[in-house]
């Protein structure tokens, strides 16, 4: 027991003295180090899940061992385990995927560099998840977003610069009001530690002090984190972040770098301002109605791109949508719904990204949707990986985008002052899906006369076993979703 309650601590360390060694290395001696440090990690995320399983026990490590309110701590249940051992996994994907693209699109010279970037974005992400304390958490926050920067910028190439100035400037502008949030919440309560702050908050909210300071807080909170995760109107940065970036950067920041943000509200929302604070306030409405415009606008604007990573970037802006419509519901199914549909996103996005290279490449280089067509038959792992992707996105049974529809329509009803409006944005947004998703689809499995660059499994050995596990993890978050809402309402219970 008391040295598996390093395992949290260890993870977020070796990935950043991975990134410290990783900068005196050469290209492979880097990559072989970055792959090392996260299947170690992976191990460790798993042991510590079956740890926390068996034993049902909540690990709390003190940095240093000092007591609060001095002390900064590390806690681990069974949500943050099993959201480590998630995010490294598709972090691992996303690199390998994308490995033999990055010697085209940076220059050797800075191929430690990316790694670098890749290890300090893993131990951020690490970090969200697993710290019990605020301020940690906002200096991870700025750890994470200078990490993504240099990831999006690392071409240099106008487009990714531009990219990157954008991404900086309205990260930023989020990073600025979470920080005058927790600066309010320490001057009102007293306290960094969430735990600590719940308990203050929770004693002010009954006594009814401070209601109006209470409330701006929540509200700088709120919008700080939701500036990060590109909700809606917040997200004019994402196509060109997502599209311009590498393969491997364009996975990560679409899968894993707005759901660390996110992850980071729900703590928030459970451990620090309480469930039942933020539901008696009336910004969880403001959410809701923003995570419904997501949904529609995000599709809307995806519809209109004939650039294919540019419409798959403004997918994400309606998934975003999704899942903070599902916080705006304000239950505990729906929570359990968008905390489920932060899996499957993040599994279905980044195997987009991977899958549309491989189409790319067989398209003359090309992202434009008329030199795409029948890209599906001159790369068949890559089509057939896009393929899955997008009817994930739509909702087709079987795959994990269906459980997510499913859960958020039942969290609706569950909900009858909202119900309505839920049910029926969760129609049009499928509907909008479905159009841009099926088109792309028809698009690259359109016969053409033109003969290509046709590429075969054998020719990308490494990258056609991505796929398979990209499409493998899917469909097991589609067929076994039941164990894994069962995990995840185990986990906010013991998250709370």
């Amino acid at each position: 027991m008391d040295f598996i309650c390093n395992f949290p601590f260890f993870s977020i360390m070796i990935s950043m003295f991975s990134g410290i060694v990783s900068s005196v290395l050469g290209r492979k001696a880097a990559k072989w180090l970055n792959l090392i440090s996260i299947w170690v990690i992976w191990f460790l995320s798993a042991v510590l899940l079956y740890y926390i399983f068996g034993t049902g026990e909540i690990i709390v490590y003190k940095m240093g061992h000092f007591p609060a309110p001095w002390g900064n701590e590390i806690r681990a249940g069974l949500l943050e385990a099993g959201l480590a051992l998630f995010f490294c996994s598709i972090m691992l994907l996303s690199m390998t995927g994308g490995r033999k693209k990055l010697m085209g699109e940076v220059v050797e010279e800075k191929h430690n560099l990316y790694y670098i970037l890749v290890d300090l974005m893993l131990a951020s992400l690490l970090a969200l998840i697993y710290t019990n304390d605020l301020f940690t958490a906002y200096v991870f926050v700025e750890i994470n977003t200078i990490s993504a920067c240099g990831l999006i910028m690392i071409r240099q190439n106008g487009r990714t610069i531009e990219a990157a100035v954008r991404y900086m400037i309205m990260s930023l502008l989020g990073s600025g009001l979470l920080l005058m949030g927790i600066c309010m919440l320490y001057d009102i309560t007293g306290h960094l530690l969430m735990s600590n702050i719940r308990d203050a908050v929770s004693s002010i909210y009954s006594a009814g002090t401070y209601p109006v300071p209470l409330t701006v807080t929540i509200i700088l909170l709120t919008c700080g984190l939701a500036m990060k995760s590109a909700l809606f109107p917040f997200h004019t940065w994402v196509a060109d972040a997502y599209g311009y970036s590498t393969v491997s950067s364009a996975a990560i920041l679409s899968s894993l770098v707005s759901k660390g943000y996110i992850i980071l509200l729900i703590k928030i929302i459970y451990r620090v301002i309480g469930f039942e604070v933020y539901r008696a306030s009336h910004i969880i409405d403001v959410v809701f109605v923003f995570g419904l415009a997501g949904m529609i606008m995000g599709s809307l604007s995806a519809i209109r791109e004939n650039d294919i990573r540019r419409m798959i970037a403004y997918s994400s802006v309606a998934q975003i949508g999704y899942i903070y419509m599902g916080i705006g519901l304000g239950t505990r199914y729906a929570m359990i719904a968008s905390i489920f549909h932060i899996l499957s996103h993040a599994a279905t996005k980044s195997m987009l990204f991977i899958g549309a290279i491989g189409l790319t490449d067989v398209s003359k280089g090309s992202r434009h949707f008329a030199e795409l067509t029948g890209s599906g038959y001159r790369h068949r792992i890559a089509g057939i990986t896009f393929a899955v992707g997008s009817l994930s996105m739509v909702g087709i049974p079987l795959f994990s985008g269906f459980i997510s529809k499913l859960l958020f329509a039942q969290a609706a009803v569950l909900n009858t002052r909202k119900m309505l409006p839920a049910l029926i944005v969760l129609a049009i947004s499928t509907i909008l899906n479905a159009i841009y998703f099926m088109k792309t689809v028809i698009r690259i499995y359109t016969p053409t006369e033109e003969e290509g660059e046709t590429i075969t499994m054998k020719q990308e050995k490494v990258y056609a076993l991505t796929c398979i596990c990209f499409i493998g993890l899917n469909i097991f978050i589609g067929m076994c979703s039941q164990p894994i809402v069962d995990w995840i309402g185990a986990g906010i219970d013991m998250f709370a």
